[in-house]
């Protein structure tokens, strides 16, 4: 009965710059991922109103090449890693997976510290839950939200950690209501 967020979110979308130039001169869409290691299964990634990650990750994959596209989504049908309905679904995704698969499920790989780079498993059993959702003819989960706390302690025993995000995956391109070129703030005015 929850499982629809009542708002619009804010999503920036780290890229080169020929992909913004696609999407803003040549009226492309962003593309859907299918990576086995996708943190959050098949689609299109977004950081959640965090346009600072966004550009981080650009410009550590395509150097003086980055862009960073912002769009405006509605999450739809969400399976919201935040809450508990969703963490039970992703039990029962889980459970599903060891069923079919047996021992021979995908691993979560590349730990960096506390951090898990390569998420095989993750992305395995959220696939799971979306072929289990096709089979069984139920609603499918139009987009995937998840907070991912990451990096380092913000201060010494602090319980904070200095790149923690909330990453978002669209996998129903219909959630995506429109892409927009992110601006400076002006500095002369304060930030409403």
């Amino acid at each position: 009965m929850y499982t629809k967020l009542p708002y619009l979110i804010l999503g920036f979308h780290g890229c080169s710059k020929e992909t913004c130039q696609k999407i803003f001169h040549e009226n492309e869409s962003l593309k859907s991922g299918t990576n086995s290691y996708d943190w959050l299964g098949h689609g299109v990634y977004f950081w959640e109103n965090n346009y600072i990650r966004a550009e981080e990750w650009a410009k550590n994959h395509y150097g003086n090449d980055f862009g960073v596209i912002g769009t405006v989504i509605d999450l739809g049908y969400c399976l919201n890693l935040s809450d508990t309905h969703s963490i039970n679904i992703l039990e029962r995704g889980y459970k599903t997976l060891i069923s079919r698969l047996g021992e021979n499920i995908p691993k979560n790989r590349g730990k960096k510290g506390h951090d898990i780079l390569l998420r095989d498993l993750d992305c395995a059993v959220i696939q799971q839950i979306h072929v289990y959702s096709q089979e069984e003819d139920i609603k499918p989960f139009d987009s995937v939200r998840g907070l991912f706390i990451e990096g380092d302690p913000v201060y010494h025993g602090s319980g904070f950690f200095n790149r923690t995000h909330i990453q978002i995956c669209v996998c129903n391109p219909n959630c995506i209501k429109g892409y927009f070129s992110p601006l400076n703030a002006d500095k002369k005015y304060a930030l409403p």
